[in-house]
């Protein structure tokens, strides 16, 4: 007659066995190591990975140092005149005025998408689907002709008097039209980020905040808002740099920006490839303060977020890799003699 095993000697397997017994015997030394003759890992493609940057570092300075083209007396004329300067001036002014229309723009826009009332979330998401499917450079060109769609402009009450009324041309200047094209585009772009950052919220700090008796508006600005920054901030800190660059495209539009300077330059002196490098440079300059901002500021904004502080300036400029703070200590055995 078969007898089936009980549970209580199914549960002796071998490998029980071998765990009990290790177990039994906490202080017994493990299996030594024989590290002699160990050698490290070698990693031949590194060095020539190395090897071939290197080659290629060397002809790019040799190509930098010899072309006569590059004019480079006449880029260190230029790189510190005063009719670059206005243009810079220009060119910040703009990247400053349209990302605060972008980031005000964008938080009302990502809360009316988030918002109950579904004609208030559709509007919203029509706004961040018309504007983001539209090229920035359309639409600057669209807001500076806007006089041939609509040669007047007048402010009143709707289907009854007008009380203002003025020229199209008069009121949509080349710096207007550019505010309006490069603002109204960033605040779609920027109601996605806010968006974003406001879903990685967990959505039990809200219930907790109205446990509490506190009102929506109080709770967005005073639970959400802050917790929602450390997503937020890294993304604006790329659209600030990417507006710095997009600025250049108001010189279509004849705007005195840094790329529209360097060209009413060029195209009286002939010296086109000069000009263009001291408007990279100045442009390089810029986006590497951005960068410098934007490191500190995610950084503060990443405090007791995260183990691994933010990689900072330096460290993306000096190639040095960021290492893990994790203590680790090694286990003390006792022998017995």
């Amino acid at each position: 007659m078969a007898t089936t095993p009980s549970p209580k000697s199914r549960d002796h397997t071998p490998a029980d066995v071998a765990v009990k017994e290790r177990a039994s015997h906490p202080h017994a030394p493990d299996q030594p190591v024989d590290v002699a003759d160990a050698v490290p890992v070698r990693h031949p493609l590194r060095w020539l990975s190395v090897a071939v940057l290197a080659v290629l570092a060397a002809q790019l300075g040799h190509f930098l140092i010899t072309n006569p083209n590059f004019e480079w007396g006449t880029v260190g004329e230029y790189f510190g005149a005063q009719v670059f300067g206005q243009g810079i001036v220009t060119t910040i002014e703009l990247t400053v005025v349209a990302m605060a229309i972008g980031i005000v723009g964008g938080v009302f826009v990502a809360v009316g998408r988030m918002s109950e009332n579904r004609v208030l979330s559709t509007v919203c998401g029509a706004y961040v689907w018309f504007f983001r499917g539209i090229p920035v450079l359309v639409q600057l060109i669209f807001w500076y002709n806007l006089s041939a769609l609509l040669p007047r402009i007048s402010f009143g009450i709707p289907f009854g008097p007008e009380f203002i009324s003025t020229e199209t041309n008069t009121l949509i200047s080349p710096w207007l039209a550019a505010i309006l094209g490069l603002g109204l585009n960033e605040a779609a772009y920027m109601a996605e980020i806010v968006r974003g950052g406001l879903l990685g919220v967990d959505h039990g700090q809200t219930e907790a905040a109205s446990a509490l008796g506190m009102g929506r508006a109080r709770i967005l600005r005073r639970i959400v808002l802050p917790q929602a920054m450390r997503f937020i901030v890294p993304p604006t800190g790329s659209q600030v740099i990417n507006m710095l660059k997009a600025t250049s495209l108001v010189s279509v539009i004849a705007l005195a920006d840094l790329l529209y300077t360097a060209q009413s330059i060029y195209n009286r002196t002939f010296e086109t490839i000069p000009l263009l490098i001291v408007a990279c440079l100045w442009y390089l300059v810029m986006t590497s303060v951005l960068y410098v901002g934007q490191s500190f500021i995610e950084r503060y904004y990443a405090r007791g977020s995260s183990r691994n502080a933010p990689q900072s300036f330096w460290d993306f400029a000096l190639f040095r890799r960021r290492m893990a703070r994790t203590a680790q200590t090694a286990p003390v055995t006792e022998t017995s003699s």
